[in-house]
């Protein structure tokens, strides 16, 4: 089982401990007999630990920065949201196709923002500005927000916020299964709780540091009884040898755990595997030895915004892809929604 993330070192910036909540962590890292350092800016942490980028990479990964968010522009490209609202960046985990790799680049440390009032106050701005329609926003667009919240319990007081907004709505997605603190807040049924699931093999040899599908398939069981809606982001679907019984195994598992009143309003989302050429040589460089399949022949290229194209798969592979999970969804969830396949 993976445990709860304890950071190795942590950085904060002097302007977080004007925060409650810097001056709260502070202590507890400080009781945690964890090193701590000072940083002018969670943007500019230099010399972390580590003879090499390998080495350097790896400890990153286990720093913690305590920071304040200072431009609070909200925005997404995410199909499930209107904005994405910014509590961390960074994660934990270590899975080797990630988009981070590339949007992170050489800042692969895990920051959390202690100004949380002044993001409510920007998503206030946002939600007047729409009303009244609702507003959707997505809590994971650059973190696994679940992974570092026990620590710091920001997920937990946004649930909180959203719960009495009247036009707002949360939503987030996690590889993790720590979720015993998020049981009892007082979400009102306004805050869509997501799990990232995959095939076993996938998750096995692509998705080191993060919990394993039965744990997750556990979390979302508890978060079905603290009443909260549920959805599954199965992402990236990967096409390796035995990909058809890999997938069907995870929705029969799914269907043998979930309880009945869990499906009525259950959502899926479909993402296959991409990556670019950047992408390609930051996953080789940091995971060497990786399994994952990156063959430009054997894919097609799409264009993308900001002029970085993707490399996804080939149309025929694609419409296979969602013919065949589709297809379990409708056999083993025909209540739920597929929100989209991309």
């Amino acid at each position: 089982m993976v445990k709860p993330f304890v950071p190795q070192l942590v950085y904060i910036e002097p302007r977080a401990l004007e925060y409650p909540l810097g001056q709260r962590l502070k202590k507890k890292f400080e009781d945690m007999d964890i090193e701590i350092r000072e940083t002018t800016s969670h943007n500019q942490v230099r010399n972390l630990p580590g003879e090499n980028d390998f080495q350097k990479y790896r400890v990153a990964k286990s720093t913690l920065v305590v920071g304040v968010r200072k431009t609070l522009k909200f925005d997404t490209s995410k199909p499930s949201a209107e904005y994405a609202i910014p509590f961390a960046t960074g994660c934990m985990g270590h899975c080797h196709y990630c988009y981070l790799q590339t949007t992170m680049g050489s800042k692969p440390y895990i920051r959390t923002y202690v100004n949380t009032d002044e993001i409510f106050e920007s998503a206030e701005q946002y939600m007047r500005e729409r009303a009244p329609q609702e507003t959707r926003f997505e809590a994971s667009c650059t973190s696994d927000i679940v992974g570092v919240d026990h620590l710091t319990h920001t997920l937990k007081e946004a649930i909180e916020y959203f719960g009495k907004s009247e036009h707002g709505r949360l939503r987030f997605v996690t590889k993790f299964a720590h979720v015993d603190h998020l049981l009892d807040a007082d979400h009102n049924g306004r805050t869509r709780f997501r799990f990232s699931l995959n095939a076993d093999y996938v998750i096995k040899f692509l998705e080191p540091g993060t919990s394993r599908l039965n744990e997750r398939i556990e979390a979302a069981v508890k978060v079905a009884e603290a009443g909260y809606p549920l959805g599954f982001i199965i992402a990236p679907i990967y096409l390796y040898d035995d990909w058809k019984k890999g997938y069907r195994e995870l929705f029969e598992q799914l269907d043998a755990k979930l309880p009945p009143h869990a499906v009525k309003d259950l959502t899926f989302e479909l993402i296959q595997h991409r990556f670019t050429k950047p992408a390609k040589r930051v996953i080789q460089k940091n995971y060497p030895m990786t399994k994952l399949e990156m063959d430009e022949e054997k894919r097609q290229y799409k264009w993308g915004r900001y002029g970085i194209g993707k490399y996804v798969y080939k149309k025929d592979e694609q419409s296979e892809m969602k013919e065949t999970l589709g297809g379990y969804i409708e056999q083993f969830f025909p209540e739920a929604s597929l929100e989209y396949f991309t």
